[in-house]
Order: C-alpha cells, then sequence, then structure tokens
C-alpha cells in the first residue's frame, strides 16, 4: 500500500509539470471506491492550479469554477502523468486529459479513489480529511504534544501510530522502522512510553520518513512515481519484511507478529522498552 512517502513521491514527479493546465476531458473506467460526484464533462475547461498532499491524499487544486480533486491511491494504486498515453487498460480506472498531458490513475484492486469536492472545508472534504492527525514533517509535530497524545491512548504503540490520528501518514513499514530507531517494541501500551522515549521516537519517525523520501519511497510491488521510477528504502530497512535474517545492529533474529491484521518486524534485542 503506498505511503505517506510514495504519495508525497507521486506529488513531486507530476506537480510542476501539470499546474497551469486546462482540463479537456475526463474518463472513468470501473467505478472506484467511492464515485466521482460529479460528471465528468463538467471538468472541462477548469485549470489546475497546483497539487497537495494530506496524509495520504492528493489534494488537485481547480479553478475556473474553484474546486479540488481528492485522489488516494488506496492498496494498489499508482498515478502516471505524460504527454501522451495510449487507450485506458482494464485497470485504468480515471484519466484527466489536460493541455499539458494525461493523468492517469491504475489501479488493480480498486480501493483507490477521485473525488470532486466544491472547497476544503464542504462535507465531502471534511469527511475524509477532518480526523487526520497532524503531518509528521512539519513544524506542527512536537514532541511534547506528540507525548501528551500517546498519555491517552491504552493501546499498542504499533496500533496507535498505524490510526493516523495523532501523527498522519506512519504506515506499516515506516511505523516499524521508526520502532526499532527508537527501541520500542511494537507491543508496548502507548500511554506508558514515557517523554524522553516519546521525543526519540518522534525524531525517529521523521528520520525514517525523510529518508524514504531520499530514497523515492519503497517498492514492495508495483509503486513507481508519475514518472515510471520506482523507490528503494525497502532495501535499508532494519527490520520490515526481513523476518529471521540477523540484525543489522544484534545480529539476532529479526521477530514478526500479527498486529492488526497487520505484519509487525522488530528485534527484540534491540527494542526492550
Amino acid at each position: 500500500m503506498p505511503e505517506l512517502p510514495e504519495v508525497e513521491i507521486t506529488r513531486l514527479s507530476f506537480a510542476s509539470r501539470i499546474e497551469g493546465a486546462q482540463i479537456q476531458a475526463v474518463q472513468m473506467g470501473k467505478p472506484l471506491r467511492w464515485p466521482l460526484g460529479i460528471d465528468p464533462d463538467d471538468l472541462q475547461g477548469r485549470v489546475v492550479l497546483g497539487v497537495r498532499r494530506r496524509g495520504k491524499y492528493l489534494l488537485i487544486d481547480l479553478a475556473q469554477p474553484a474546486g479540488l480533486l481528492l485522489v488516494h491511491l488506496g492498496m494498489s494504486g499508482s498515478l502516471e502523468f505524460a504527454p501522451r498515453l495510449g487507450e485506458a487498460g482494464k485497470h485504468d480506472h480515471f484519466s484527466m486529459h489536460t493541455s499539458r498531458g494525461v493523468l492517469r490513475l491504475n489501479d488493480p484492486r480498486r480501493f483507490g479513489a477521485v473525488v470532486y469536492a466544491s472547497s476544503e472545508n464542504d462535507s465531502c472534504s471534511r469527511k475524509l480529511l477532518m480526523g487526520l492527525g497532524v503531518e509528521p514533517l512539519s513544524n506542527d509535530f512536537q514532541p511534547a504534544v506528540f507525548h501528551a497524545d500517546l498519555k491517552q491512548r491504552k493501546s499498542a504503540i504499533k496500533q496507535v501510530l498505524l490510526a493516523g490520528d495523532i501523527v498522519v501518514g506512519v504506515g506499516n513499514i515506516y511505523c516499524s522502522e521508526a520502532l526499532f530507531l527508537a527501541g520500542i517494541r511494537p507491543t508496548v501500551r502507548a500511554n506508558a512510553i514515557s517523554a524522553p522515549r516519546a521525543a526519540k521516537l518522534h525524531q525517529a519517525i521523521r528520520n525514517v520518513l525523510q529518508a524514504a523520501l531520499n530514497a523515492g519511497g519503497s517498492t514492495l510491488r508495483d509503486f513507481s512515481s508519475a514518472e515510471g521510477k520506482t523507490g528503494y528504502f525497502q532495501l535499508q530497512a532494519n527490520v520490515y519484511g526481513r523476518a529471521g535474517e540477523p540484525c543489522r545492529v544484534c545480529s539476532q533474529p529479526i521477530r514478526q507478529l500479527r498486529q492488526g491484521q497487520r505484519s509487525t518486524f522488530f528485534c527484540s534485542f534491540c527494542q526492550k522498552y
């Protein structure tokens, strides 16, 4: 599943190229997770002002008249943007033809979505975005506030981070990696984490996500940017996907367990707390 770094990499790979483009036509394939919410023909003539990101959502701002498209890549989705693309295939479910190229969503499992909203404050946008936590790479993500929020949660720290309502976008891969760097077991209760340990986890989250951005994200199955480039963060992972392999720090075998139907990877020696 594309996580925050992959979504940001996708945004960076086409945002500047599509900015200022006029929409010429929109073609829809099979239904996605949610309906578009507007007649595709009503998007014709609108201008793309820019592309932002909130959590794992891409927000494509439109003008003439104002509005926005909220794009989610779901479990298996990817965007492609090119001056010209061929006929849409069976897994291509949204194609937006513009004066600068074609933006296309390919999603074999169809858990992704493209949803139109009149503004970021309308009911549709609020339903999708209002429950999202703070952006982990922004200045709003502060250690003291993070610790205070963790003190209110009794669930396992990994489950709390994955929920995304305290800090957004720390998905399964990067959550396992951040907990390893912080020396925290994924099963420890969030409210049992001390302030110094929470500060260490706060920094680990930022470091892991920035490293993933620098590496172009993680390509575990078929992720690629809108330019067709794959990521390689998975090659430098300390624990994720390495069950049974020696820890890069202590050489003990990496362990794996299931938490909330997700695989968790950790080192029982390095992650004692």
